[in-house]
């Protein structure tokens, strides 16, 4: 009897020891497994970090160019300009891709109230004259006219743009209004327009912004616009678009590519046609003063009143920079709004990831 004790205490201390060497390895196992995550997160951070670096050195040679072109060129913006090109770089370990995009190629969303002051215009060209020795005033500006059918200027431009997208009056009348009302900062519906009643009564309920607009991605939350169209409509609209922290609407006409035509043709309130043939037309070096531009044939035929002729320039006072840094497995990607006045260059904004 006192041998098969033995031989039982030995297979239960057996058993014991088999499982305590099972415990062990299982833990071992586990803290390998947990070693080996924290190098690779260690690693990503490391790589995510150098791309965040190359990525803001990218925005940091760009904000050096754009105050050079400040300098050299400040009454002329255009797309013969090297700001204009891709900027694709190599480095250690990786690559950075940046452009530069005209802020003011775009039709901004926040102007779409904007109203005309015709004291920021000056004095009309040409010095006062003097009738015997007595200086004459200079003419009053004419005092703009309105759209018919009681809109402003910038919000019939808006509706241009949206008509020649979507080819339905009403859904335009409806988008025109909503995206007025949701910038300004009343709460009395437009005709075809949207506010708070109307928000919150949908079943994921919010407020209108009654406020200028950070960004366009606001836009599928305007009434009319997240009910059906995001798929097409809003996929077309977004590149034509844009948002920049003023309530005037200013667009370069040396920028406007012909791609992008719809909003040349909405602010003039002309044919897609005539202002894919005035971008087709342009000089390669852009026009060099904006009395060029207005003495263009298809131009003087509108007839435009001075709140729509003070839509144009020929410089650009806010741009935009995409960047792609890559480095080894890590991507990081980087838009950031400048702001350039005179020779001085300011971030506005940074967005990480971007739209």
């Amino acid at each position: 009897m006192k041998g098969v004790r033995q031989t039982n205490q030995r297979g239960i201390a057996l058993v014991v020891v088999l499982l305590i060497v099972a415990l062990i390895s299982i833990l071992a196992t586990q803290m390998a497994g947990r070693l080996q995550l924290n190098v690779v997160r260690a690693q990503n951070i490391k790589e995510n970090n150098q791309a965040y670096w190359y990525a803001l050195g990218a925005e940091e040679f760009a904000r050096s160019s754009l105050s050079t072109l400040s300098t050299l060129s400040p009454d002329n913006t255009n797309l013969s300009q090297p700001w204009a090109q891709v900027f694709e770089y190599p480095v250690l370990g990786g690559s950075i891709k940046a452009e530069l995009y005209d802020m003011q190629s775009c039709f901004n969303l926040n102007a779409i109230n904007s109203t005309f002051d015709p004291s920021q215009q000056g004095e009309p060209e040409g010095e006062e004259q003097e009738i015997q020795g007595v200086p004459t005033e200079p003419p009053t500006p004419p005092t703009p006219t309105q759209p018919e059918n009681g809109r402003s200027f910038s919000q019939q431009a808006f509706f241009n743009l949206a008509e020649m997208l979507i080819n339905d009056n009403f859904t335009a009348d409806t988008i025109t209004d909503s995206l007025s009302d949701w910038i300004d900062p009343d709460d009395r519906p437009s005709n075809f327009g949207a506010e708070d009643i109307d928000y919150e009564s949908r079943v994921s309920p919010y407020l209108a912004a009654n406020s200028p607009m950070s960004s366009k991605t606001e836009l599928r939350l305007v009434n009319g616009i997240g009910e059906g169209l995001q798929d097409q409509w809003l996929a077309n609209l977004l590149p034509l678009v844009c948002v920049i922290p003023e309530t005037s609407l200013k667009l370069n006409v040396n920028t406007v590519k012909e791609e992008h035509a719809h909003v040349l043709a909405a602010v003039l309130g002309d044919t897609l046609q005539s202002a894919q043939a005035i971008i087709s037309n342009r000089p390669p070096e852009g026009y060099a003063n904006l009395d060029e531009f207005k003495r263009l044939p298809a131009v003087t035929a509108l007839n435009l009143q001075p709140e729509q002729l003070d839509w144009f320039a020929v410089n650009t006072k806010y741009f935009k920079l995409s960047t792609t840094a890559q480095y080894n497995n890590a991507q990081f990607k980087l838009n950031t709004l400048f702001s350039v006045d005179g020779g001085t260059v300011t971030v506005i904004r940074r967005e990480f990831g971007g739209f």
